[in-house]
């Protein structure tokens, strides 16, 4: 039985959303010990979100974008330095610097990094970039305040949807690349993802879907234009590649985690497993880099890019950390995100990629003002609204209660509405990240999915 940490040494990795959520929550259940927090940029934690919003359009700054403190945390900061290893016979955590950290409890909040374009000579060109960081956001403003000719944005998943729309609010002709069928598909599947790409070209983007990038062309070190895997070419200034993340787990080789390019598993109390999947009781893990259990979608694991995950989740694991075993608590938060683009509000809770079904069940995809809830042998797992949030928490509750699908009684169903299949796709076929990766098995084909993953780093398909 794990004992009560009160006092002694707690090391968080990652001075991220995450990162920051779990140092306040130490303080708050009581923690008075030592509390160091390692960041790998210089910044002080720092909201992602406004980058491929608010900072696009110039309505904040791209270093105005600092998260509230809720409290102090009487913490030692180290940043703009990289964690490289840790050590857990030996309780430390080894920095780029050469510093040896000691800890007692460890909490690893590492997060993501934008998926780089796989050719380094290309992503080299000037004009090409992806968006992650505050230091991202602010290059990209530059670009587009200089009015450049096109913009190509590579990805149609959330982040590259809300640039291209930024884009045409700025009054900036685009072009979306996107290896799937439409935007948005690996997140909320067939219906919403055909409503997402009518959207778009509405908007007067240049959607182009089914195809890859094959190449970025420049001229003494500039980016020049694109050329596409269905021999088309266009003329662009500027590319940004919006094709998913990584989780950042490279720095855990040989640590005896179970690490790897979909995260760092847990279990539902944050505590990580150990390579052997034994679970481990002083290391702790957190946010995007987190894979875990959750009992509502068929315990498989999730790795959740959510900003509200990221922070339920800190604070579970901070609660843990301190905690006897008897008084632990699992982490049983629903999923939720939200999306602005194209005048619209998108908002979503439960997991949409857990299903088979979807329905329409309020307003319609014609008037551009909906529900669409989706599930999973016949009961509701998801569901997903635009410009009408208000009947999410509803739907929350049919989640948080397993209720039957498709759901009844909801005001202004439509007379006609029918399920049909979710059409979510295989996430190993997007050349984006699904805003939610399962893992462990297919829901819909009941195979396991054993040893599928690339190499760490690797490129997801050839170009």
């Amino acid at each position: 039985m794990s004992s009560e940490l009160r006092d002694g040494r707690i090391v968080v990795v990652g001075a991220s959303l995450a990162g920051l959520r779990a140092a306040e929550a130490l303080r708050e259940e009581g923690f008075t010990g030592s509390l160091t927090v390692v960041g790998e940029e210089p910044e002080p934690p720092y909201d992602r979100p406004p980058l491929s919003k608010q900072v696009l359009l110039g309505r904040a700054g791209a270093r105005d974008a600092g998260l509230p403190r809720r409290r102090p945390v009487d913490a030692r900061w180290r940043l703009g330095v990289r964690a490289d290893g840790v050590d857990p016979a030996g309780k430390r955590v080894l920095l780029s610097d050469g510093e040896r950290l000691p800890y007692d409890r460890l909490l690893i909040a590492t997060g993501t990094r934008a998926r780089p374009w796989p050719d380094p000579a290309e992503a080299r060109l000037d004009g090409v970039l992806t968006l992650r960081t505050a230091e991202d956001a602010a290059r990209l403003v530059e670009l587009l305040d200089a009015g450049p000719r096109r913009v190509l944005v590579i990805g149609a998943g959330f982040t590259g949807s809300e640039i291209a729309s930024v884009c045409r609010e700025r009054g900036l002709a685009v072009t979306v690349a996107e290896r799937g069928p439409s935007p948005l598909v690996g997140a909320v599947g067939g219906v919403l993802g055909g409503f997402a790409a009518r959207l778009q070209r509405a908007h007067g983007v240049d959607l182009r879907c089914g195809v890859t990038v094959t190449a970025l062309k420049g001229r003494h070190g500039r980016l020049t234009g694109a050329e596409f895997s269905d021999g088309g070419r266009i003329e662009a200034d500027v590319a940004v590649v919006a094709l998913g993340a990584l989780r950042n787990t490279e720095w855990l080789a040989g640590s005896g985690l179970a690490a790897g390019v979909r995260g760092l598993a847990c279990d539902a109390g944050c505590r990580a497993f150990d390579m052997y999947g034994i679970v481990t009781d002083d290391v702790f893990v957190a946010g995007d880099v987190a894979r875990f259990p959750h009992p509502l979608f068929g315990y498989q694991m999730l790795a959740l890019e959510h900003w509200g995950n990221a922070v339920a989740q800190a604070e579970v694991a901070a609660h843990n950390m301190v905690s006897r075993g008897p008084d632990r608590r699992p982490h049983l938060a629903v999923p939720a995100f939200w999306s602005s683009q194209f005048g619209l509000n998108i908002k979503s809770v439960g997991v949409p990629t857990y299903s088979d079904q979807v329905v329409i069940a309020q307003g319609s995809l014609r008037e551009g003002r909906l529900v669409a809830v989706y599930g999973y042998r016949g009961r509701v797992t998801a569901a997903v609204s635009v410009n009408r949030a208000k009947w999410l928490e509803h739907y929350q509750y049919l989640i948080e209660t397993a209720a039957r699908f498709p759901p009844e009684g909801a005001a202004d169903r439509p007379p006609s509405a029918r399920p049909v299949p979710s059409d979510v796709p295989d996430p190993q076929l997007l050349s984006h990240g699904p805003t939610v990766a399962l893992t462990g098995h297919l829901p819909d084909r009941r195979l396991a999915l054993v040893g599928t993953e690339p190499p760490t780093g690797a490129a997801p398909f050839p170009p």
